[in-house]
């Protein structure tokens, strides 16, 4: 490392496509003068370049949709601001619907708009053949129309960004390609490149082809894919009207923009190529593949049929270029969990739609310590070790990209890369019947099939899946007898060393100083007092604590406490998620199971709710945790792995006189919505705070804890919304962003749904307005029905914990 360098600057941004441009542009526009743009080769090099330039906004998530929204708010004003045109072009987007099964998921969009007041509208096969004449209407059930959405010219809107951002002040550099990256322990210092060396305090990769390469540079792993991505121009042969909208006919697998007297026309073809284990070369630059005509069939052909003029008119030009995709084909954004200064903005397979809202995130993020929403679902810590190799990574994102129009069935799970990590008792579950799904690489048991059962899964947007039944079975024998749950995969952290206690009193909002030997709930919350993560801690020894966290959590809780931890390296966190297994046996009769296998007294007296014990069972040795998510009571046996498969055998077998089975997690998830618990993502999250989310026992205001300031002007004021528990009598079709209505007025959406199967009830946890939260009567619409719903207590089951805590 040079002990001078060339120059400085405070920011430093590698790559000048769409999203490094846009990221220079905000920065500038909040004020930031110091920063400096590298680009290897020229502006919109790489994928920019040959980019379609659609712009759509609706995605399966508030937040995400807001994003692409900040988007077009950029786009509107960005020929203003910089003096440059970008031929933004906001004529609407049209989507098909060529099947009743995309009709119903087009319509849960359209429902999850409806709840935040995004414009869509729904159109009959004819209303959508008057906006698009080209269309033949035959087979199409329905259509939506998004009349702010449109497309635009990805060269011209970069090189917009690049004009406003020195306008502001900001430097970029072409033809400067950064050989290595400079670090002194957990942050980056500068970059060495062919045209010399800079210093600066915060370094971002919005390398786009090449964020892998660059990551790898730093030491920080990314899922950021390549793969060939294929489009065509039409001969010029068309006089269309400059209003006509952008289409998409995803069962026909195709998208189109209107060009200059022709049609550009993409799709999303299963078996596309991945392009150098995503490790392109640095000479790569303004360059495109041969084309592939047998993939391109995959879509032309069944596009030729929703567009018969296309049998008329021949193809002028064949775009083959690469394109980011990630490892589940959403964007990376964020700061990297390995380092403190180093932030990623990569993996935008939709970069030009996303540029604006991802850029102004970025510079949140950068300068705020906050993206300005909650953007977990693009978040760079939803990856981590098992989704960055070469191989597993270019098979994840050729999938990602082929299911791209797929139809999206609700909990719908992967294929490609799957039996990655198995926990030691997978072979025993697996023969007990177990259908898998998978989760940050584990296989994890889902539900389980008996003899003669399929395992096949059959999802449904508005009927009952095929599991329906079956997981019914498995909540029914947690509640009435006992059963067995392979948990391996939670992420389990070790933090210890002098002053440990002390450190994470500040990080979590709950009490953590007592005796050892108890389980703690708690959260960690943000300066705004968001809930940054919910964890449980394993006090077990004086300054030696067990974190355990969700299995796709772990990276993001544990950089969220290394982060707060003492500087000087006093107190460590170690990730011991492979060392130990975890099987829970929970249910009514799970003391007496246990009991007879174990000569330590497991009485409530001697093992209360939240205590943690070393006891022997059979011949294995185990730490017991008296906790559950189920409401129900019930231990988590933690044992070394190369226990668990003898555990697991001497558990099934003092529990055949009582029943035991194994059950899945989908039988979780419907035990823990009858109690009220919530799940991070899905119900709380940075955005929410634990105090609006009824979670007033993970918060002890006797002490200070990173954002308590913020809690206690909510406590003060008062929460402005709520979260609720509504139930519909029956079975109702909701699967989480519902539109929920008040005397035909939106007041919110659903977060978590599910079917209660001991109430016999739909269960949906909602966030309402607290002028809202007091009113017992509610309608909650679902592809275009509305059910009648009622405000109920948060825990419907057991609300006096009788049964979790006997």
């Amino acid at each position: 490392m040079p002990t001078a360098f060339d120059k400085h600057a405070r920011i430093v941004i590698v790559g000048g496509g769409a999203v490094g441009c846009s990221l220079a542009y905000h920065l500038g526009r909040r004020g930031e003068r110091d920063v400096l743009v590298l680009e290897k080769s020229r502006i919109t090099d790489g994928c920019t370049w040959h980019a379609a330039g659609l712009v759509g906004q609706l995605r399966g998530r508030r937040n995400l949709t807001r994003l692409m929204q900040n988007s077009v708010a950029v786009f509107d004003r960005l020929e203003t601001e910089s003096g440059h045109v970008i031929d933004w072009r906001k004529v609407g987007s049209l989507r098909l619907a060529s099947s009743p099964e995309r009709w119903s998921e087009i319509r849960r969009s359209m429902t999850l708009a409806k709840s935040f007041g995004f414009e869509c509208h729904a159109l009959s096969a004819a209303e959508a053949q008057k906006l698009f004449p080209y269309i033949d209407p035959e087979g199409v059930v329905g259509a939506a129309f998004i009349p702010s959405d449109g497309y635009v010219d990805p060269y011209g809107l970069t090189h917009a960004y690049a004009a406003a951002a020195r306008k502001s002040g900001v430097t970029i550099q072409e033809g400067v390609c950064v050989t290595e990256i400079l670090k002194d322990g957990r942050r980056v210092v500068g970059v060495a490149t062919d045209h010399g060396t800079v210093s600066c305090e915060i370094l971002v990769n919005c390398a786009g082809l090449w964020a892998k390469r660059l990551g790898e540079m730093a030491g920080v792993a990314l899922a950021a894919g390549v793969v060939e991505h294929q489009y065509f121009l039409t001969e010029k042969k068309l006089e269309l009207p400059k209003t006509l909208p952008t289409l998409r006919d995803p069962d026909k697998n195709f998208y189109l923009k209107p060009d200059v007297g022709a049609f550009a026309i993409g799709g999303w073809e299963d078996g596309t190529r991945g392009c150098w284990r995503s490790r392109p070369p640095f000479a790569f630059g303004r360059e495109l593949f041969p084309e592939n005509f047998e993939r391109l069939e995959l879509f032309a052909l069944p596009c030729a049929e929703r567009l018969p003029v296309l049998n008329e008119i021949g193809i002028q030009t064949v775009i083959n270029g690469p394109i980011p995709v990630s490892a589940d084909g959403e964007p990376i954004m964020g700061l990297a969990p390995e380092l403190d200064n180093f932030f990623v903005a990569c993996g935008f397979t939709a970069g030009i739609a996303a540029s604006g809202g991802a850029g102004e995130a970025m510079a949140n993020w950068i300068l705020d310590g906050d993206p300005g929403m909650d953007l977990w679902a693009f978040d760079v810590r939803r990856f981590g070790v098992p989704h960055n190799t070469g191989r597993y990574l270019e098979d994840r994102a050729i999938e990602a990209y082929g299911s791209y129009y797929k139809i999206h069935w609700p909990a719908e799970e992967t294929v490609a890369g799957r039996g990655l990590r198995r926990s030691p008792v997978h072979a025993h579950v697996a023969q007990a019947g177990a259908v898998f799904g998978a989760r940050f690489g584990w296989e994890r048991p889902l539900w389980f099939a008996g003899p003669g059962v399929s395992r096949e899964e059959v999802s449904s947007f508005e009927e009952k899946p095929s599991w329906f039944e079956l997981v019914g079975a498995e909540h029914r024998h947690i509640r009435e007898s006992v059963a067995l749950i392979d948990q391996t995969s939670f992420s389990k952290f070790e933090i210890e060393g002098p002053g440990a206690t002390e450190a994470l009193e500040r990080i979590c909002a709950n009490r953590i100083d007592g005796a050892p030997g108890r389980c703690i709930y708690t959260t960690m919350l943000n300066a705004k007092g968001g809930v940054e993560a919910e964890v449980t801690l394993l006090h077990l020894a004086p300054e030696r604590f067990l974190m355990i966290s969700g299995s796709a959590f772990g990276v993001r809780d544990a950089s969220w406490v290394r982060r707060n931890l003492p500087a000087d390296g006093s107190v460590s966190l170690r990730d011991v998620t492979s060392a130990w297994a975890v099987l829970n046996i929970c249910g009514p009769a799970s003391r007496a199971v246990l009991q007879s296998l174990s000569d330590n007294d497991l009485s409530n007296e001697a093992f209360p709710f939240l205590a943690v014990r070393d006891i022997e069972v059979g011949h294995v040795p185990v730490r017991a945790v008296r906790v559950g998510y189920v409401g129900e009571l019930g231990y988590e046996l933690h044992v070394p792995t190369e226990y668990a498969p003898g555990l697991y055998e001497a558990l099934k077998a003092a529990g055949a006189a009582h029943g035991i089975r194994d059950v899945g997690y989908r039988a979780i998830e419907t035990c823990r919505l009858e109690k009220g618990y919530v799940y991070w993502s899905a119900e709380i999250g940075p955005d929410y705070d634990p105090l609006s989310a009824g979670l007033e026992n993970t918060v002890d205001f006797g002490k200070d804890f990173i954002g308590r300031a913020a809690l206690e002007a909510v406590h003060a004021k008062g929460p402005a919304r709520r979260l609720c528990t509504l139930t519909v009598e029956g079975f109702a079709p909701f699967h989480g962003g519902e539109t929920i209505l008040k005397d035909g007025r939106v007041v919110g959406q659903t977060a978590s749904c599910g079917f209660g199967n001991t109430v016999g009830k739909t269960i949906a946890f909602a966030w309402l307005p607290a002028e809202a939260a007091h009113e017992q009567t509610f309608d909650i619409e679902a592809f275009g029905v509305t059910y009648p719903a009622n405000r109920v207590a948060r825990t419907i089951y057991d609300p006096k914990n009788e049964r979790l805590l006997s």
